[in-house]
């Protein structure tokens, strides 16, 4: 299965709408190779609970079920972050949260594909 990388943002985030044009980029560099996705958290709290992003953007990486990572990110981290995720070198976090997370990402997702 292809990694996923969520990217979890807010819409007020300055910081968030700087960091979209590099998510961007970083979705074409590795398409094919990994699924992406931006999802607003206050857009989306029904979803997605209270989940526990103390600074925009964070990403969620996750090959299954598994967090691979989830945290805050700069653009240049966000790309060792997803080689590693993508060439298999990234190790779970062993997270119960993020994992759990993981799951609400994924049934999130694959309603947006069911709506369109």
């Amino acid at each position: 299965m292809r990694p996923l990388v969520a990217c979890l943002c807010a819409e007020w985030c300055g910081s968030c709408r700087e960091y979209r044009a590099a998510f961007a980029a970083l979705s074409e560099r590795h398409a094919g190779r990994a699924d992406f996705a931006w999802i607003d958290v206050e857009d989306e709290s029904d979803a997605l609970g209270d989940p526990a992003v103390e600074n925009f953007p964070t990403l969620l990486i996750a090959a299954g079920d598994a967090a691979l990572f989830y945290g805050a990110v700069t653009p240049a981290s966000a790309e060792r972050l997803v080689a590693g995720a993508v060439e298999g070198s990234l190790a779970t976090t062993a997270d119960g949260e993020a994992d759990a997370l993981v799951a609400r990402v994924r049934r999130l997702l694959a309603g947006r594909a069911a709506g369109a």
